[in-house]
């Protein structure tokens, strides 16, 4: 019995400088650092064979990442991309679908004559109720910012990322059709940022989603947008090259529509063929048995 009460007496106070120890750095005024090499840890009770309680340590979890945009420009300020293109590991192109499904997205790319948006399209939309997903330009946002509030406040519209100056995405400036680059990992992250906070402002919650100008990208921004907190994304149909197609070879490139797929059009060119083949084609489909989703 003896050797027993010895026991607990140690336990407890073991216990008691515990306790003493949390009290010192808790609220005193005073307070010592010690320099350690050992991970830290955090103390729990546990019990023994003999039910007396035993302090067990444990190593804490290590800290999150710091992906704030100053960290994660300085990881990245040094590599050198391997990869360019709109299809490669980190950008979604298609998604897991629940039978016939196709998501919808229309990028609206401001700047100087592209700053319009087609009424008839986005009324077609809402008309039908088909969801879709807007990939919005901050140049567009900030020349239509009543309309861009409107169209953040209809539940069938998912608002999304497309840069600041629809610039594709780069850390070396290199070039998709003709327009250049973003020209380092400081300058690819200030193309998805700054957009990022007019969205969340806009919307009372940061956007998912981001589209790079001309929806190409290297590996290096990529990653970037990954750690910003958003999704890159890139198409499967191509549906109208950049608002430049005809309505038939709209309705012909969304005919081709699989489950899963992701269509690319746009919505700022009211004169475009986008529209009027849009407009022909989603009846159809629906027909066909598809629904359309957002992201």
């Amino acid at each position: 019995m003896l050797e027993k009460r010895v026991s607990r007496r140690q336990v407890f106070g073991i216990g008691a400088a515990l306790a003493a120890g949390f009290a010192a750095t808790g609220c005193g005024t005073t307070q010592r650092t010690v320099a350690t090499d050992q991970p830290s840890s955090t103390t729990t009770a546990a019990a023994s064979a003999t039910g007396d309680p035993v302090m067990v340590s444990q190593a804490a979890p290590p800290p999150p990442p710091d992906n704030s945009p100053a960290a994660v420009v300085a990881r990245h300020a040094a590599e050198q991309p391997q990869r360019w293109g709109t299809e490669m590991p980190g950008i979604i192109s298609t998604f897991a679908a629940t039978g016939k499904q196709l998501a919808l997205t229309f990028d609206a790319c401001g700047g100087p004559g592209n700053n319009d948006i087609d009424e008839s399209l986005v009324n077609f939309l809402i008309t039908q109720q088909i969801p879709a997903t807007l990939f919005l330009n901050k140049r567009w946002i900030d020349a239509n910012p009543a309309r861009a509030a409107q169209l953040g406040a209809n539940p069938l519209f998912e608002l999304a990322n497309h840069g600041v100056a629809h610039k594709p995405l780069s850390v070396t400036g290199r070039a998709a059709y003709g327009i250049a680059g973003t020209g380092s990992a400081q300058e690819a992250a200030d193309e998805v940022w700054a957009n990022h906070e007019r969205l969340t402002e806009l919307l009372g919650r940061p956007p998912r989603f981001f589209r790079a100008g001309t929806a190409h990208y290297d590996d290096v921004a990529v990653a970037i947008v990954n750690e910003l907190g958003e999704t890159p994304v890139g198409f499967s149909i191509n549906a109208d090259y950049g608002a430049t197609a005809s309505a038939a070879k709209v309705r012909s490139a969304m005919n081709a529509a699989a489950p899963g797929a992701i269509s690319l059009a746009h919505m700022h060119r009211p004169q475009a063929g986008t529209g009027a083949g849009m407009i022909a084609v989603l009846p159809t489909l629906r027909a066909m048995g598809f629904t359309f989703v957002h992201l």
